[in-house]
C-alpha cells in the first residue's frame, strides 16, 4: 500500500527521502521560531532591541543551516567536500578571530547569567559608571564624568564586578571627630536626631552611631546610614552637611589636627664668674 513511497524521483532518491527532508526542514523552522520567541521574551529587558534582533536572527539561521546540512545526503547531495572546505576556512578564521569568538561566547554567557543589566552602576577593571548597553561583543559603560568606555565581554565575564545598584539599599559611613572637652553623648544624640528626621534614612537596617577611637586630636564617632541605592549619593552628601551644622549649633567643635610640643629645660650649664687675682686686686686698691 505504501509502495508509492519507494518511487524513485531521481538517482537513488525516493519520494520517501524527499518527504522526510521536507518534514525535517519544517520541524527546523518550527523549532527556530519557538526558540527565538522564548529568547525574545527572556532577553528583551536585558539588551537593546537592535542587538537582540541580530542575535535571534543568527540563532534562527544557524538552526536552519544545520537542518539543511543534515538533509543534504538524504536528497542526494554529499556535503563531505563542502564540510572539509568549510572546516579549513573555519579553522583559519578561528585562529584569526580568537578574541572575537571569546567575546561573543562571553556575551552569550553574560546575557544568561545577568550579573549586570542596563542602568546598573558597576565597578569593573577600575571603571566606575552606569551600564549603557550590553552587546554580543562588548559592554558599554558611561562613567561618572560622562565618558563612554567600551569593555570586551571576555574582560567583563572574567573580571570581578562590583554592582552598586543590584541591592535595593546601600550603606554609607562618616567619621566625625569632636574635641576631647566636648560631650560625646550629646554629639551622638544630635547625630541620631538628624538621621531620624531624614525621610530617606532607612530604619531597617538600623543606623549606627558610636565612638570608634580616640585619636591624637579628637574623639572619633562613626556614623553608618542605609538609604535606597537610587538615592544613595544625594542622601550621603546632604546628611554630611546637616550633621556638621547640627553639631556646631549644639556648641560642639570639630577640631583640626594639632600637636602639643613640650620643650625640655635648658641643659646648658652657667659658667661660674671668673675669680680675680688677689695680687692684681690689691694693686688696684692701692
Amino acid at each position: 500500500m505504501l509502495e508509492w513511497l519507494n518511487l524513485i524521483v531521481y538517482g537513488d532518491v525516493t519520494l520517501a527521502n524527499l518527504m522526510l527532508s521536507m518534514l525535517v526542514f519544517i520541524a527546523a523552522l518550527i523549532v527556530s521560531k519557538m526558540l527565538t520567541i522564548q529568547l525574545r521574551r527572556s532577553l528583551m529587558d536585558r539588551i537593546s532591541k537592535e542587538h537582540l534582533d541580530t542575535m535571534l536572527r543568527v540563532i534562527s539561521y544557524g538552526i536552519i543551516i544545520m537542518a539543511i546540512i543534515w538533509i543534504m545526503p538524504t536528497v542526494g547531495f554529499e556535503p563531505s567536500g563542502l564540510l572539509v572546505a568549510g572546516g579549513i576556512v573555519g579553522l583559519a578564521i578561528g585562529f584569526a578571530s580568537q578574541s572575537i569568538i571569546g567575546n561573543l561566547i562571553s556575551g552569550i554567557f553574560l546575557m544568561g547569567e545577568r550579573p549586570v543589566k542596563i542602568g546598573d552602576m558597576i565597578l569593573i577593571s577600575d571603571n566606575l559608571g552606569f551600564v549603557e548597553d550590553i552587546e554580543l561583543i562588548s559592554t558599554k559603560i558611561r562613567t561618572l564624568d560622562g565618558n563612554f568606555v567600551r569593555i570586551p565581554n571576555e574582560t567583563v565575564f572574567t573580571s570581578n564586578i562590583t554592582n552598586y545598584t543590584s541591592n535595593p539599599v546601600r550603606r554609607f559611613e562618616y567619621t566625625v571627630g569632636i574635641n576631647y572637652a566636648d560631650d560625646a553623648d550629646l554629639a551622638m544624640q544630635v547625630i541620631r536626631g538628624i538621621i531620624d528626621e531624614h525621610p530617606l534614612a532607612m530604619v531597617n537596617p538600623a543606623p549606627q552611631v558610636f565612638v570608634d577611637s580616640l585619636s591624637d586630636s579628637s574623639v572619633d564617632i562613626i556614623v553608618r546610614i542605609w538609604s535606597p541605592s537610587t538615592e544613595w549619593w544625594g542622601v550621603r552628601m546632604e546628611m554630611l552637611w546637616k550633621i556638621k551644622q547640627a553639631i556646631e549649633e549644639a556648641g560642639i567643635e570639630i577640631p583640626f589636627p594639632q600637636r602639643v610640643v613640650w620643650y625640655g629645660a635648658d641643659q646648658r650649664k652657667e659658667e661660674p664668674p671668673e675669680e680675680s687675682d688677689p695680687y692684681t686686686q690689691n694693686n688696684l686698691e692701692e
